[in-house]
């Protein structure tokens, strides 16, 4: 190609329709070759392993740092364990974490971090995981465990519990200047199936109530295509497609970016495109 063709602009519009085009031609399913299958125990253990590993790398002095919501880095820890706490509690029936508040029942466990050495934390928080681990290793994944309003099998919940260590560890190497990281594919696939199974319930829930015809494109390792129903009713004629990294979708569902920040492509109408991500994003829990 000459000089004068490589300067030459490209048509008006060319790079909507060819975007229009794939996004179209892109059937609902898991691209292929798919990640390697894992269960939803691996996922949350995986996870575990990772957020533990990331706690290894700081030192005193970065556990201090402010984290998330009034939390240093060791009481967003003591948070977590809390957290395990309950879940270890919903598993076994207790009524009385069913309908408790994440934030408000794990609070007391962030508090009595205070002034503890770091080590201690990071070993508390191990312990209560690998405890949650051993009891749902020969668990039945279909059982309903209620925890913190909300009450789903325990295989959905072992990866929405996977999703808030990933977030988690991502405030703290945010708060501490690590650079973020990203789930194994397989484990991605797993959060990724989790969110968008549950876009429909946080759509009803943030009071969208007509109608659509949603196709969702989410790029990359994890990724996929779904075709969805939300809203109120029959699908809509008209018809929303948005395209998206995994990974991105993912950070928006634990509400770390907003929709203006999340790198998308859309056709169809934008501002009830704009509507259902912000929908997404009231899943995090914190």
């Amino acid at each position: 190609m000459t000089a004068a063709g490589r300067d030459q602009a490209l048509p008006v519009g060319l790079r909507e329709r060819v975007l229009a085009a794939s996004l179209q031609a892109r059937a609902a399913g898991r691209p292929e070759p798919a990640a390697p299958e894992i269960s939803p125990a691996e996922a949350f253990s995986r996870a575990a392993d990772a957020f533990h590993g990331t706690l290894g790398l700081l030192d005193d002095r970065q556990w201090k740092v402010p984290a998330l919501r009034g939390l240093d880095v060791q009481g967003l820890v003591g948070h977590l364990a809390g957290v395990e706490e309950d879940v270890q509690r919903g598993l076994a029936g207790d009524p009385g974490v069913a309908g408790a508040n994440h934030i408000e029942s794990t609070q007391p466990a962030a508090d009595r971090q205070a002034g503890r050495p770091p080590a201690q934390t990071r070993a508390e928080w191990r312990h209560a995981a690998d405890r949650t681990i051993d009891l749902v290793r020969a668990a039945d994944l279909r059982t309903e465990v209620a925890v913190h309003g909300i009450r789903v099998p325990l295989g959905l919940l072992l990866v929405i519990r996977a999703f808030e260590l990933w977030v988690h560890d991502n405030d703290i190497r945010a708060a501490v200047a690590l650079p973020p990281s990203v789930p194994d594919a397989s484990t991605l696939t797993l959060m990724t199936s989790a969110a968008v199974g549950l876009l429909p319930f946080a759509v009803t829930r943030a009071g969208l109530s007509d109608p659509l015809s949603l196709h969702l494109v989410l790029t990359g390792p994890g990724g996929g295509a779904w075709d969805i129903a939300v809203g109120q009713g029959p699908p809509a004629p008209a018809a929303v497609a948005i395209v998206t990294d995994a990974v991105g979708f993912c950070r928006l569902a634990g509400n770390r970016i907003t929709p203006a920040g999340l790198d998308s492509h859309v056709t169809g109408d934008e501002d009830r495109a704009t509507a259902v991500l912000a929908a997404v994003a009231t899943l995090a829990l914190d």
